[in-house]
């Protein structure tokens, strides 16, 4: 499956026409140097592209072993754990790239998209509103795209009020973008998660931020509009969940801020459902409202420490003895190599195990 999606001139529509007419990934590659065979009626280009599909199929096993020393899971479409609001939709990803410990398919999943340029106004939204929704309903997935503004506002409440949340970024899982968001990512892999469609090593282009968003919009119940512009990508993602037939929600705002006309045209259009507290979006969404008991009976998800390796707890075991280390501090005290140890104190990062703090100094993020 991971090889289709390196295969052009295929997209995820024509990808999943072949896939139901062929049966699945493996018979279309036990197939590729005559797709005719299996497929009679298939276009001309796609048979020359399984062809020479060679240089996919390597990509694609490079990955895999990408993924397995990174912990990270590839999910196809058709596996449980794939989001399955998102499966139903016809350009849906055939394989996702997932680095986190909240499950895909939970109870409740809203997506919360804006500005890259909030304000005030729109920050409080993003804390208060998910404050409320966790209060209520506390294993709600929030689900963003890790960029500047609202993006990052609504992962950070989410983190602040115990929500899980996912990041859905628009190139692969060996990097962060914007790079000053890494220490609210490293969080939320042990909070929720990263999710991407792109294989590591992919470019920063602008169009994947384009087509990222079409997960942002199908793997949630539904879209939240904090602030927008008259144009950008927060309206992209609110009207491909409405193509979707998703909810779309968005707070009003002042009529003379350019960051809240795409939010009150949306409303004006009949596009978006008027939202300006939590009680207004349980009732445009159909949710439930538990009482206020029950609410606070449900268990929050925990937080999952991994297994350590011998090195990686030769580096905890150093940084013990104080708040925090320099590098080679840490190199002194476990007697490893600089490369390693900075290999290490990387992967550690990611897994939520230690915090860099600048200036090549780490401390300890948890207790064991």
């Amino acid at each position: 499956m991971m090889t289709l999606t390196g295969i052009h001139p295929l997209n995820a529509v024509n990808a999943r026409l072949l896939l139901d007419a062929a049966g699945s990934a493996t018979e279309l590659m036990n197939n590729r140097m005559d797709l005719r065979q299996l497929i009679p009626d298939i276009n001309n280009k796609i048979v020359e592209a399984f062809r020479n599909s060679d240089e996919a199929l390597k990509a694609a096993e490079e990955e895999f072993e990408f993924a397995r020393k990174k912990n990270i899971q590839c999910i196809s479409i058709n596996d449980d754990a794939y989001p399955q609001l998102l499966s139903q939709c016809p350009d849906a990803p055939l394989v996702l790239y997932y680095l986190g410990n909240t499950p895909l398919n939970p109870c409740h999943c809203i997506s919360v998209v804006g500005t890259r340029h909030s304000t005030d106004y729109g920050r409080d939204i993003c804390k208060h509103f998910l404050a409320e929704v966790a209060k209520y309903f506390p294993d709600t997935l929030v689900v963003s795209g890790l960029a500047y503004g609202i993006d990052i506002c609504a992962h950070r409440a989410a983190l602040d009020c115990g929500l899980p949340t996912v990041g859905v970024l628009a190139h692969g899982l060996d990097m962060i973008y914007p790079s000053v968001h890494r220490h609210t990512a490293v969080k939320m892999i042990q909070q929720g998660g990263l999710l991407t469609e792109y294989m590591s090593k992919t470019k920063i282009d602008k169009g994947n931020f384009v087509r990222r968003n079409r997960i942002v919009a199908g793997i949630s119940q539904a879209t939240i509009v904090v602030e927008s512009a008259a144009k950008g990508g927060s309206l992209i993602t609110a009207d491909i969940a409405v193509d979707y037939n998703r909810e779309v929600c968005a707070f009003p705002g002042n009529i003379f801020n350019q960051y809240s006309e795409g939010c009150n045209k949306l409303i004006a259009n009949h596009q978006a459902h008027l939202i300006s507290s939590v009680d207004d979006f349980i009732a445009a969404v159909g949710w439930t409202k538990p009482s206020p008991e029950s609410a606070a009976a449900i268990p929050r998800q925990q937080e999952l420490f991994p297994q350590l390796s011998a090195e990686q707890q030769q580096i905890y075991d150093a940084l013990d003895s104080s708040d925090s280390k320099s590098i080679n501090q840490i190199v002194i005290d476990t007697n490893l190599p600089l490369s390693k140890v900075s290999s290490i104190l990387l992967d550690m990062e990611l897994d939520g195990l230690v915090t860099s703090l600048g200036g090549s100094r780490y401390k300890k993020t948890f207790i064991k």
